[in-house]
């Protein structure tokens, strides 16, 4: 289908592109990379008046991983993926549906779309990372775990844009990311990111992000509590695995029941915390 008329604009600065957004009013949306936006928009599910497209803005580039992670929001995935000090990042966004897609798609993109079925808004989430957004009455932090909202809704107003995502350093963390889709560049049924730090024999800190497990991407509570303080050996995984559903409402579709997503999430988170034990 061809989407509805719409103006385009690709300003120079951020400035002229918050000026361009906030004059377009609450019809006017932001291009990152586009594939997001611009599929539903050719189904007419998005029909938005004007485009600002931020291509133009080579200041919203570029990672910083000298302790502490901050990567410029119009980075792509390819640019994510490509470095390895980034961790759980860098994992996850190897498995975003194809490289040709990953030389497009941007990590401020995929974290304003609020997608819960993104790879990214969840493993941000598991870190316990921020955005940096820019509007017209300044600039604010929003940590991951307010940042999303509700289906395809996060807490982003409407003339802000997302400059920075800041995450803190993967520096003695171990990680696993797993994630079951149909095909290579499908949307995940579910995935499962683990983060895991260890005192000795023991679990000092475990985090566990799930994607397509509800309306937002989520945090599995129950598996960390299980496995907080506890050794860190097959027995130990496999029971606090178990619990990687509590709490969740995943949608069915016509991939998968809710149910067999609930089996999936268990699964996989197993498979994740195996991964960052280096028992796979």
């Amino acid at each position: 289908m061809i989407p509805p008329e719409f103006d385009y604009v690709a300003p120079d600065s951020l400035d002229d592109a918050l000026r361009a957004l906030a004059d377009g009013g609450e019809d006017a949306k932001i291009l990152a990379g586009g594939h997001s936006l611009i599929p539903l928009m050719k189904l007419r599910l998005a029909a938005p008046s004007l485009l600002v497209d931020l291509r133009k803005l080579g200041d919203l580039r570029g990672i910083q991983a000298n302790g502490d992670v901050r990567i410029g929001a119009m980075t792509t995935h390819a640019e994510v993926e490509d470095a390895p000090q980034l961790g759980l990042l860098s994992r996850a966004a190897s498995t975003i549906a194809d490289r040709q897609v990953r030389h497009r798609g941007t990590i401020g993109g995929t974290l304003a779309h609020g997608d819960p079925a993104s790879d990214l808004p969840a493993v941000l989430l598991a870190m316990d990372g921020s955005v940096l957004a820019r509007g017209k009455s300044g600039e604010r932090t929003i940590p991951a775990s307010e940042l999303f909202v509700d289906y395809l809704t996060t807490s982003l107003q409407p003339d802000e844009i997302i400059t920075e995502v800041h995450a803190p350093s993967p520096e003695g963390w171990s990680y696993g990311y797993q994630k079951f889709n149909r095909r290579r560049e499908d949307w995940a049924m579910v995935a499962v990111s683990a983060l895991v730090r260890k005192s000795g024999d023991s679990v000092e800190d475990v985090r566990i992000g799930l994607t397509n497990m509800g309306t937002t991407p989520l945090r599995a509570k129950g598996v960390e509590e299980a496995l907080r303080g506890q050794p860190l050996n097959a027995e130990s995984i496999a029971a606090a695995a178990e619990r990687a559903d509590e709490g969740t409402e995943p949608p069915s579709d016509l991939n998968a029941s809710a149910d067999y997503k609930r089996h999936l999430a268990r699964v996989l988170c197993a498979r994740a915390l195996k991964e960052a034990a280096g028992l796979t």
